[in-house]
């Protein structure tokens, strides 16, 4: 306890930061210090059933009543988490403005869509975007170009924590570290005491706002889902969380359980080291979290001033100019347990298209989809419901190196796979066609010429091709 009483009176030395970003970080902490993590007893653990995780294709479709659709609309806000950087992708600045498609970014998309919405229905969709301190001075430049648009636009910061010095259990900021580094946003579980500490959770519920839809800025297949937001509201569900089936690209994911009763995520990070293989089986655990959450208004009120949200805590070692440091974070969708009511809806894939990497951008930027109204759709003429993988050398890592190497997106319609290494350039119209494998030998750059067809092939070399 000593270790916490001196940071105590560290914290309170700081400037910085508000007074509950000091308390929320304090108790932070000392949770993490109690060793309070929550065991998991592997036995007790039972596949949730069709009640607890519903088929999306159970859900109710909502009769075509422009009135009755407003209704339901003026009772939403949507929420992008937007605290993230574009730096695997070699951007600066908020990940939310790397261009997408059609020269639009992730925000402009998100903007047209809840634009389209209001417009169609007559309703007031309004947009929150969650910073964190690393996005929030560019984020609000970007926000003025949507000055004219019929859509109110909020911003807000999530929490900002000093690092914690392991050796001494110093704030890094008392250290002498001034700059940025020695702070961090203390993930994304962090949306809903700061959303409360920014006013604008008071705000909405007074204007009669019910739900908020909360979802990663780099999800293209996140939008408002009319039929899951009626079943919340018919069925007073507190909460609910979007998951989808696995495929072998996604056995890390979280999965949601049942657990003594309730309703609960997952994590790999939770599971007993005998277990890891068993829980990254597509067979036992079919389905993982696609962090697209649908959480009530008031319930979040009432858990974060009851501070009843104790989210298990994920610390995250880094280092900073040779200094070991530590960040302790939690997630939104281990929140899942505190909520009456919580459910899971198995929603078809389409609903998870995230932007991780520039092999995503690829896929996004391709003839697999069409954008209409801002909604990145999939192409019917893929008959394969899966996409294809992509794997790109480093030389494709940065959006900007990515971007030089293709004169145009290839058609990737029929692909099954791509793998990419070394120096290569891609001319226009290319068409790539099942097992597809580009090598170019250490040192040559191998250009890829316009209008080629490559079918079930491995390129070494111009001859091959």
């Amino acid at each position: 306890m000593e270790k916490l009483t001196h940071l105590k009176s560290a914290v309170a030395s700081l400037s910085q930061i508000s007074e509950n970003e000091k308390n929320g970080f304090i108790n932070l902490v000392s949770r993490y210090l109690s060793g309070e993590a929550q065991h998991i007893e592997w036995s007790k653990i039972q596949t949730p059933t069709d009640e607890v995780v519903v088929p999306y294709d159970t859900l109710v479709s909502i009769p075509d009543d422009p009135a009755e659709t407003k209704k339901l609309l003026d009772k939403l806000v949507v929420l992008k988490l937007n605290g993230g950087l574009g730096t695997t992708m070699g951007c600066t600045g908020p990940k939310s403005v790397i261009e997408v498609r059609n020269g639009l970014t992730f925000l402009d998309l998100i903007v047209i869509q809840i634009e389209h919405l209001n417009s169609k229905y007559g309703c007031s969709v309004q947009l929150v975007l969650m910073n964190s301190f690393n996005t929030h001075d560019d984020t609000l430049k970007i926000v003025e170009k949507y000055s004219n648009s019929n859509i109110e636009i909020h911003t807000f910061n999530q929490s900002q924590y000093p690092r914690l010095v392991v050796e001494d259990f110093t704030p890094l900021p008392c250290k002498g570290q001034a700059g940025k580094d020695g702070w961090y946003p203390p993930g994304h579980g962090d949306v809903f005491p700061s959303l409360m500490n920014s006013g604008k959770l008071d705000a909405f519920l007074s204007q009669g706002k019910e739900y908020v839809f909360i979802a990663n800025s780099d999800n293209l297949g996140a939008i408002v889902d009319l039929k899951i937001l009626n079943h919340l509201i018919k069925n007073k569900n507190e909460y609910c969380m979007e998951v989808t089936p696995k495929t072998l690209a996604d056995v890390k994911g979280g999965t949601l359980i049942s657990y003594e009763g309730k309703v609960q995520l997952l994590e790999i990070a939770q599971v007993p080291d005998e277990h890891v293989n068993e829980f990254k089986s597509i067979e036992k655990f079919k389905i993982f979290n696609t962090n697209n959450l649908w959480v009530n208004l008031k319930a979040i009120k009432r858990l974060v001033e009851a501070d009843a949200l104790k989210m298990e805590i994920i610390p995250n070692p880094k280092e900073v100019d040779g200094v070991k440091v530590l960040q302790l974070e939690t997630a939104a969708g281990a929140a899942i347990r505190f909520f009456d009511h919580a459910i899971g809806v198995n929603v078809p894939r389409s609903r998870f298209l995230p932007v991780k990497a520039t092999s995503d951008l690829l896929l996004v930027q391709s003839d697999l989809y069409t954008l209409i109204d801002g909604f990145v759709i999939r192409n019917k003429d893929r008959t394969n419901p899966a996409n294809p993988s992509i794997e790109l050398g480093p030389e494709f890592k940065k959006v900007g190196n990515f971007l030089s190497r293709f004169k145009s997106i290839p058609s990737v319609i029929d692909l099954d796979s791509l793998k990419v290494t070394g120096d290569v350039w891609f001319g226009t119209g290319v068409i790539l066609e099942g097992k597809v494998s580009i090598a170019a030998k250490p040192g040559v750059k191998l250009e890829i010429p316009d209008g080629a067809v490559i079918e079930n092939k491995e390129i070494n070399g111009p001859e091959d091709i």
